[in-house]
């Protein structure tokens, strides 16, 4: 115990008040310390759950994803021509065909990024996104879980899954877009209070002129809205927010998504997209459309955010409908092909984190500002990152001439060769892009039927009936990997004639 003297007060001689002495006397000083010490701690915590999936993904500089580069195709053509194409114009095969840019807003901007900053531009982007997933990720999680340690880890737990996605494509901004949606649905619910759907049309405009999985993101309205009128009969969890405002926000929503270059008809293309999954048996070489294969890290802690998501929604008496909802929907997608793995993530770490009963007063309240400067912490981090590794277009384009064929696009451009051009499914996108030339296929799987893309990949395989591929027959120019079976057939085939080579690829023309 402190020493204490007693004060008689001058108006009041009969009364008498203590006064802390010693240890005591200091008690707030010291608690005010100690508070501000564990808000600083709690800052750099968040600053490193901001940063270190960017790191990841510039560590990983993703930059040879064949994807991405008919995507940079198309933004270099809307940039040319000043609309967006309906109707293919890349391909020889398909030529004329409708094909609707329906990511046309992505492939914007990475072409301009492009532009401006060279391979860099990718890598940044990547980077870029990643940095704001994981901001509106710890977001969503602390909205739900007041403990902030449980809340860190849920949130750097759920971003460290997704490096897998750490690529330059239009899903990152699907993921981002269903991290808010979801914390603005699931806030909603919790309160009651409305004016944060007034986002949701903003956000679907957004999102139908970028990637076309926005469909999830109203699929997840929809059951939203549908646990609201379920609700006012007694049917599972109450909650707060009234079924009318769910299904204005479900019905605004839609009509946003309609304020694109193709008007109602990207419904059309969604329902071909769903309806026409590829079944191409040539597509089983395509890693991303695969169902999980369990054999990272990674991939188990997926699996486990499914079953702790499971068993905690079991615990409840009476059933979370949306919740409920929403993991039967991530299952049926995530599991199915693991491009889709962040539905599931995101799902069960937002189940989890309104679950967990952690001590909401077990750390102090974060101050105002707090996630402003962890994020210019972490994008300072990022920055030292890229010096660090020294990431540069010099470095990153080594990476694309180790894993592209950017000497055989040389060797055409500077020999003049014309086309037909004839090529594999993987290099089509490049040399879309590389080449300015029409391609036989591309990485554009749903656009291409499963017969035209099991032939390519057969003729590539060099099985018995290659030499009959109208395609191939059609081609005045051949290019593929030096060490696939249809190059070595053409070494020894009359009508076409080897003119470049290196380690990678193979050149070859026809005779004429």
């Amino acid at each position: 115990m402190g020493v204490t003297r007693l004060i008689e007060p001058a108006d009041a001689p009969e009364e008498r008040r203590e006064i802390p002495l010693g240890p005591e006397r200091d008690q707030p000083v010291c608690a005010k310390r100690i508070r501000r010490a564990d808000q600083i701690g709690q800052i750099a915590v968040l600053a490193a759950v901001f940063a270190a999936p960017v790191l990841i993904c510039i560590h990983k500089s993703s930059v040879t994803d064949p994807d991405v580069w008919w995507h940079l195709r198309a933004g270099d053509w809307i940039l040319q021509h000043h609309r967006v194409p309906h109707t293919d114009v890349f391909s020889w095969t398909n030529a004329g065909k409708p094909w609707p840019a329906y990511s046309w807003l992505f492939e914007l901007l990475i072409a301009k990024l492009v532009q401006q900053f060279g391979v860099v531009g990718l890598l940044g982007y990547s980077a870029g996104m990643v940095l704001g997933i994981c901001v509106a990720m710890s977001f969503l999680v602390r909205r739900l879980q007041g403990d902030f340690t449980y809340a860190a880890v849920l949130a750097f737990s759920a971003c460290f899954s997704l490096e897998r996605m750490f690529t330059p494509r239009p899903w990152l901004f699907t993921i981002l877009f269903f991290v808010l949606e979801l914390s603005i649905l699931m806030q909603a619910r919790k309160t009651g209070r409305t004016r944060e759907l007034l986002w949701l049309p903003l956000l679907f405009w957004l999102w139908s002129n970028i990637h076309i999985e926005f469909i999830d993101g109203l699929i997840v309205l929809g059951i939203a809205a549908a646990e609201a009128a379920l609700s006012r009969r007694g049917i599972g969890v109450r909650t707060r927010i009234q079924f009318r405002w769910l299904l204005a926000a479900f019905i605004g929503s839609g009509l946003a998504t309609l304020v694109n270059p193709f008007g109602w008809s990207i419904y059309r293309i969604v329902f071909d997209y769903i309806s026409r999954a590829p079944q191409s048996a040539g597509l089983n070489g395509v890693a991303e459309l695969h169902s999980i294969p369990f054999r990272s890290f990674p991939d188990f802690l997926v699996l486990f955010f499914a079953l702790a998501a499971a068993a905690a929604l079991a615990r409840n008496r009476r059933p979370q409908l949306f919740e409920l909802g929403l993991l039967i929907f991530a299952s049926v997608v995530s599991f199915h092909a693991q491009r889709d793995i962040w539905l599931m993530i995101t799902v069960a770490v937002a189940i989890l984190a309104s679950s967990i009963p952690g001590e909401r007063n077990a750390s102090p309240k974060l101050p105002h500002g707090a996630t402003t400067v962890a994020l210019v912490a972490a994008f300072l981090v990022a920055w030292a990152g890229f010096r660090t590794l020294h990431v540069t277009n010099n470095s990153l384009q080594e990476r694309v001439t180790a894993a592209l064929p950017e000497r055989a696009v040389d060797a055409i451009r500077t020999n003049g060769y014309a086309g037909p051009l004839y090529n594999d499914y993987n290099w089509g996108g490049y040399l879309m892009w590389a080449l300015q030339m029409p391609v036989s296929i591309d990485g554009r799987g749903a656009f291409y039927s499963d017969e035209a893309i099991d032939r390519s990949v057969a003729t590539w395989g060099g099985q018995s009936d290659w030499s009959s591929d109208p395609q191939l027959k059609a081609a005045g120019l051949v290019i593929g990997p030096a060490m696939a079976p249809l190059t070595q057939l053409l070494r020894l085939d009359p009508h076409f004639r080897l003119v470049y080579e290196d380690q990678l690829a193979a050149v070859f023309v026809a005779h004429r």
